[in-house]
C-alpha cells in the first residue's frame, strides 16, 4: 500500500500550533511530522517544562532551529488564531466548548488532530479500526499479533503504541494497519453530527467493536454522546465493509491470558485478521497461543508464598473491573484494589461485586464513596486506604497462600498518577518488594 497524496490543509500549512504534547506521544508525533514537512511549529501546553520532563527532549533533538517554538505553562488565544493550522490533543475534554479551539474556529483556522492527519495518508481499505469500552487494546494487539505471525506485514497504532505519523512510509507500505480508536478520536474523525467543521467522513473497511459501556463522561458531557461516538466507528462504512461487533462465536482458543472475555477478544481478533487478508483459520487461532498479553491488562507481575499479584491498571471503567474479577477462578480469594480519578461514572457495580471478595481496598478520589457503598452492600472487608502503598500493605498483611491481589481500579489514574502505566508500574514495584519483607503476616 503506497502513501496516498496529502489531503486537506494539514500537510501544506506553514504555521502550525500543536495543542498539547499528550500522554501517549500523539502531539510529539504530529510536531515531528510537521517539522519534517518544513512547517513552523509552535507547541503549547498547560504543563510547564519541568512537568513535561522527558517529553520535550526528542523534539529538541531534531535541530529544527527557529522553526520550533514552545509556549509552556499556558495557552494564548493569539497562538490559535494567528496560524494556518491547529492540531489539538484529542484528550482535551469537550473540545467544542474549549475557548482556545473556539477562537481558532471563529478565526477560520482549520483544527485537526494527529489521528486525522494519519488517516488522510492511508488507504482505508487496508485499515482495521478497533474501539470499545474494554478490551480494545488487547484485541488490537491480538489482531496485529495474528497478522504478524501469519507473515502479513502490518503496523499497530492509534491509541496504542504512539503516533504512526513519523512511520508513515512504513504504515503506507503495510498490508494492514491496525488502529485502536478512542471515543475522542472518533469524534474528531466525524463519528457524530456535531463533529468539528472540515472533518473528513471516514470509517475503516473493517471495524471491530468489543463492547460499549459508560466511560469518559467527563470528556463527552453525557453518556449518549459517548455512545454515539463509539457507534460512529461505522458511520461512514459502505457496501462491502465489515463490522465485527461482539463475540462471533466459535471454539475456545488456547491462550495464555485468563478469562472468558479474552476468549471473546481472541475470536473477534481472528475474525478481523481473516477479513483483512487471506489467512488460514487454524494458523490464526494457533498463533494466539504465543500471545503473552499487554502490560497493565491482567498482567501477572509477582507470586510470593502462594499469593499471586495481578496488575490490571488499564481497567479504568467498572465494566473492565468486573471482567477482571470474572477471570479469577475463585472470587472469595481475591483482594481487590479499586478507585481513582472521578470520571463521573457510577461505581455501584464494583461495590456490589465486593460483597463476594476477600477484601476491597480503595484508593484515590473515589475511594471514600466506593468504600461506603461496598460496606452498604455487605462486603466483608473494606478499607479506604487512600494511596496505593497503603492498599498493597493492608491487603498483603491479610493474604494467605492461594489468595490473589488484583489492582483493577475501575477508574482513571489522573488524581494520583500521570497515567495508568505509572500506576501499574508502581503497583508492580510494591508487589515485588513484598518478597524482601520478613516471612509471616
Amino acid at each position: 500500500m503506497s502513501v496516498m497524496p496529502p489531503q486537506g490543509t494539514g500537510t501544506t500549512a506553514k504555521r502550525v500550533t500543536i495543542m498539547g504534547l499528550g500522554r501517549f506521544g500523539g502531539g510529539a508525533g504530529a510536531a515531528r511530522w510537521c517539522l519534517d514537512q518544513g512547517d513552523r511549529v509552535l507547541v503549547t501546553d498547560l504543563r510547564t517544562s519541568d512537568e513535561l520532563g522527558d517529553a520535550v527532549a526528542p523534539l529538541e533533538a531534531l535541530s529544527a532551529g527557529d522553526r520550533l517554538e514552545w509556549r509552556l505553562g499556558e495557552h494564548r488565544a493569539d497562538d490559535f488564531c494567528n496560524t494556518d493550522l491547529v492540531i489539538a490533543n484529542p484528550a482535551v475534554p469537550m473540545p467544542w466548548a474549549n475557548p482556545y479551539l473556539r477562537a481558532a474556529w471563529d478565526a477560520g483556522v482549520h483544527v485537526t488532530t494527529e489521528i486525522t492527519l494519519l488517516i488522510e495518508q492511508l488507504d482505508r481499505d487496508r485499515v482495521i479500526g478497533i474501539t470499545g469500552s474494554a478490551g480494545k487494546s488487547t484485541t488490537a494487539a491480538m489482531v496485529h499479533h495474528v497478522l504478524s505471525a501469519c507473515n502479513v506485514e502490518s503496523v499497530l497504532g492509534g491509541n496504542i503504541g504512539g503516533s504512526l505519523l513519523p512511520r508513515i512510509q512504513e504504515a503506507g507500505d503495510a498490508e494492514a494497519v491496525v488502529l485502536e480508536l478512542s471515543s475522542a478520536m472518533l469524534w474528531w474523525l466525524g463519528a457524530t453530527e456535531d463533529s468539528p467543521p472540515g472533518t473528513p467522513p471516514w470509517s475503516p473497511r473493517i471495524a471491530l467493536t468489543t463492547n460499549i459501556e459508560p466511560n469518559h463522561l467527563d470528556w463527552h458531557g453525557n453518556e449518549s454522546h459517548y455512545r454515539a461516538c463509539k457507534a460512529g466507528l461505522v458511520q461512514h462504512q459502505v457496501d462491502g465493509d465489515m463490522h465485527i461487533c461482539g463475540d462471533p462465536g466459535g471454539d475456545a482458543i488456547k491462550l495464555r491470558l485468563p478469562g472468558e472475555h479474552n476468549q471473546v477478544n481472541a475470536r473477534m481478533a481472528v475474525a478481523a485478521a481473516m477479513a483483512s487478508t487471506s489467512i488460514d483459520l487454524e494458523a490464526a487461532t494457533s498463533s494466539l497461543g504465543t500471545f503473552t498479553g499487554l502490560p497493565h491488562r491482567l498482567q501477572q507481575v509477582h507470586e510470593h508464598e502462594g499469593c499471586i499479584y495481578y496488575n490490571d491498571s488499564k481497567s479504568t471503567t467498572p465494566a473492565a473491573t468486573l471482567l477482571a474479577l470474572e477471570a479469577m477462578p475463585d472470587g472469595s480469594r481475591v483482594h481487590l484494589i479499586a478507585g481513582g480519578h472521578d470520571k463521573g461514572i457510577a461505581l455501584d457495580a464494583i461495590a456490589r461485586a465486593s460483597a463476594e471478595l476477600a477484601g476491597l481496598y480503595t484508593i484515590g478520589a473515589t475511594g471514600p464513596a466506593l468504600a461506603n457503598a461496598a460496606t452498604r452492600e455487605g462486603a466483608r472487608t473494606v478499607h479506604d486506604c487512600t494511596t496505593l502503598e497503603q492498599a498493597v500493605a493492608s491487603a498483603s498483611s491479610r493474604m494467605e497462600g492461594g489468595d490473589v491481589l488484583l489492582l483493577s481500579p475501575g477508574c482513571a489514574s489522573w488524581d494520583q498518577f500521570e497515567n495508568f502505566q505509572q500506576r501499574g508500574d508502581h503497583f508492580t514495584q510494591l508487589a515485588r518488594a513484598i518478597t524482601l519483607r520478613p516471612s509471616g503476616r
